[in-house]
Formats: structure tokens, sequence, C-alpha cells
């Protein structure tokens, strides 16, 4: 059989636009629950903003700026909708495959195990987009927020910066499923949970106890939101926002050859335990 005269990154790159296609007809098949999700991720953004409205009107007008505290408030619950949607993705990504009855044909195939989470980061990134958008959209109606001094630009080359480091993140943590076909997806779960409780969503890294601040500097959500907040709610400038970037720079450059290299260590101990196929 004669070898394909195609170059191998091409063939990559094609296999890495396969995988995104996919993730997009499972999600057209399933519209119904993304909608469920939908619904349920926009009414949950707009409670919390609400509750900057709620805050403001116990206060009686002592001296709190009601449309700061909600756009703050609405800052964090959006970049955590996107940040979290990114990870989740990345993190379901074998038990997808199991669902799906796609694990065989897709750990078997020629691609490879770079190609296949790129692909799924790329679209994880692209959906989140849209959706965000969409709850940003909704959530104007609702609210008249404090945006007149915002650096657009800044907010989004943070947000960039951050997938990135989210993908490699995600990969880290989608090796448990394969580890643990019973219980491996519910472990990403806590990991999901642990980073809303310290990376600063609703409220100052400040308020928390120290060690939890101390692991909050290992959080890329904690640098994501200080590096869009001052770029929405400050209108800070590129320039000083290099505290927040460098270290989501340093993550990503860290956590996506990691989580690469630990899926593979992941993979490769599920096919040889006979764990890969398992569904429980």
């Amino acid at each position: 059989m004669q070898a394909s005269s195609k170059p191998r990154w091409l063939m990559e790159m094609v296999a890495v636009w396969g995988y995104v296609q996919r993730n997009y007809y499972l999600t057209k098949r399933y519209w119904m629950w993304e909608l469920v999700w939908l619904v349920y991720t926009m009414m949950n953004t707009v409670t919390i903003t609400f509750i900057g409205a709620g805050v403001g009107a116990l206060d009686g007008g002592g001296g709190i700026d009601t449309t700061r505290l909600m756009t703050y408030l609405l800052v964090g619950a959006l970049i955590w909708s996107y940040l979290s949607m990114i990870f989740d993705v990345l993190s379901e990504t074998v038990s997808w495959e199991r669902w799906e009855g796609t694990m065989e044909y897709t750990f078997t195939s020629p691609a490879s195990r770079a190609t296949h989470l790129l692909g799924m980061g790329i679209y994880a990134v692209i959906y989140g987009i849209i959706r965000t958008a969409i709850i940003l959209a909704v959530a104007m109606l609702f609210f008249d927020l404090e945006l007149a001094n915002v650096n657009y630009a800044g907010a989004l080359v943070v947000l960039a910066i951050c997938s990135v480091s989210l993908v490699g993140f995600g990969v880290v943590a989608a090796v448990m499923p394969l580890l643990s076909p019973e219980k491996g997806q519910q472990v990403t779960y806590i990991v999901s949970a642990v980073l809303l409780l310290i990376s600063g969503v609703y409220y100052e890294v400040d308020v928390l106890p120290g060690w939890m601040q101390t692991m909050a500097q290992f959080s890329p959500v904690t640098y994501a939101l200080d590096g869009i907040r001052a770029s929405l709610l400050e209108g800070a400038s590129l320039s000083s926002l290099w505290p927040s970037i460098w270290p989501l720079l340093f993550m990503g450059v860290v956590f996506v050859p990691l989580g690469l290299w630990i899926f593979n260590l992941g993979e490769r101990y599920a096919k040889r335990t006979g764990k890969l196929k398992r569904s429980g």
C-alpha cells in the first residue's frame, strides 16, 4: 500500500479539526441538555449579580458602590463559567468516549493523543466563548453595569493566555477517569470545586485563610480574574497586567506538556490493566 504523500503535520491538523467537528455534532445531538445547562448557568449568573444589589439595599446607602459590586460579581461569574467550561470539557474527555462507545476507536486511531486533546481544547474555547457571550447579553438586559473605563484588549489577552493554561490543567484532571472508571470523574468535580473556592471568583483572595491563599497562587483562575477585573473595572493597561500575565504564561508552558505526559502515563496504565474499556 502506497504511503500518504501528505506531510505529517497537515494530517495532524486535519485530525484536530475532525475532533472539533465531532464535538460540535455531539453538542448538536444533545442540544436540549446544552440548553438546560445554558439556562441554569444564565440564571445562576444573574442571581449572583443580584446579590450585589441586595447588599446595596441592606447597606441603606452607607457607602457601598452597588454598581461596582454588581459588576465585580458578574465578571467573576462570567469568567468562571467560561473557564470551568474549558476545564469540564477536557476533564470529561474519557467519560465522553465511554458514554458514546468510541473509546476503542479514538485510542487506537493514528492521530496522536496531543492532537486528540488539542482538538478537544479548541472546541472547548470556541463553545465557551459563544456561551459566555450569550450569558453576558442576557445579563446586560437586567443590570446597568459599570463598564465605562474598560480595556477590552487587555482582558482578551489575559483570557486567551489563561485558556491555554486551563487546557493543560484540564488534561491533568482528565487522567482520573482513566485510572478509576467507577469514580474518576467525580474527582474532577472536586478539583473544579477547589478551584472555585480558592481562586477569588466572588470575593478577594485576601479574605481567605493564609493556607488557602497559598493554594490560590497555583490556580490559573486566580490570575485570570485579577487581570480581567483590572482591565474591565480599572481600565488597566497591558503593561500593568504583567503580574497576572507572566504566571499564566508559565503555567501554560508547564501544565500543557505536563498534562500530556501524565495522560499518556495514565493511558498506558489503563491499557495494561484493562481499565480503558470498562464502564463501571
